[in-house]
């Protein structure tokens, strides 16, 4: 019942316990039962994550890191809180590394890229800090401490970097290419607002550069044309945006498994009229991330 009410909304998951479960039930039966469990198995990872504090933790020693390549995303969403209005969730997800063989659409020779797999998620409904002590101890169950590579891969934001660097000061860290382009795009428009083909012609040849991490290519005429505020986000992540280096390392430079992550949130917790208390939501992220990450029976037999 709590497993069906991670997927669809209670009326649905009435529906579909009655229909496919032949199990009559109300939709308060499911709600109730909802709430006191989601209770329970939100405590129970609440206990998790302190007892794997990033200060009570012994990482192993030089060269006897675990073999593998392991990644981290985290972006936020908002969700509609009773009394309080849209409020952001931090959204954090931790995932193998997979390398697989693609036509590269420029030379249409098989390359290898590198794809995030096997994603388990977590998603609090507070500040970085509550964030930072949850995405930890999923990292934690998950090993990525003790893998030999890995990388983080996100957008700009300034709490995802602090994050970042106090958790993972040892793994490489990507801004995720698309939306360095989409900042390009906007840099585009504002060195040339009236000239379509220039505008074309200067982003086209500046992706290339970003592609190389040639950064300095974007930001110099974009400072001497009185632009420093679209220059500034290319300043700030520069050493993030080597991602040819990095693809030819095996690194995931998009953060799609993080924002597939958050729309599969939203897509329990925002629909339409839907309006959650705090502790209503904070369990339901706990449940909701369990089923994404196919979890949930581990959880529930843990709790």
């Amino acid at each position: 019942m709590v497993w069906v009410s991670g997927l669809v909304p209670y009326t649905q998951a009435q529906e579909v316990l009655e229909r496919i479960g032949h199990y009559p039930v109300s939709r308060w039966s499911v709600w109730r039962q909802t709430q006191q469990h989601g209770a329970r198995l939100k405590a129970y990872v609440d206990r998790q994550n302190t007892r794997v504090g990033v200060e009570r933790v012994m990482l192993p020693a030089p060269g006897r890191s675990s073999p593998g390549r392991q990644g981290v995303s985290m972006d936020g969403g908002m969700v509609h809180i009773r009394g309080e209005g849209w409020k952001e969730m931090k959204v954090g997800t931790v995932y193998d590394v997979e390398l697989r063989l693609e036509r590269d659409p420029e030379t249409h020779d098989l390359v290898e890229r590198a794809h995030g797999v096997g994603m388990a998620y977590t998603a609090v409904l507070g500040s970085a800090e509550q964030f930072g002590h949850a995405l930890w101890g999923l990292a934690w169950r998950r090993g990525l401490p003790m893998a030999a590579q890995t990388s983080v891969t996100a957008d700009g934001a300034e709490w995802i970097w602090n994050l970042a660097t106090d958790l993972f000061p040892k793994s490489v860290q990507i801004v995720d290419w698309y939306h360095a382009c989409q900042h390009l795009a906007e840099a585009a428009q504002a060195l040339y607002p009236a000239d379509e083909d220039a505008l074309r012609r200067w982003y086209h040849q500046r992706a290339a550069d970003l592609y190389k991490g040639d950064v300095h290519r974007i930001t110099q005429p974009l400072d001497r044309a009185g632009l420093s505020q679209h220059a500034h986000y290319f300043h700030t992540h520069a050493r993030r945006m080597q991602y040819q280096l990095w693809v030819e390392e095996g690194y995931p430079i998009g953060s799609g498994t993080v924002e597939s992550g958050i729309k599969q949130f939203k897509g329990r917790l925002t629909g339409a009229g839907m309006r959650w208390s705090r502790p209503s939501a904070e369990q339901m992220l706990v449940i909701r991330g369990a089923v994404m990450g196919r979890s949930f029976d581990a959880l529930w037999n843990a709790a």
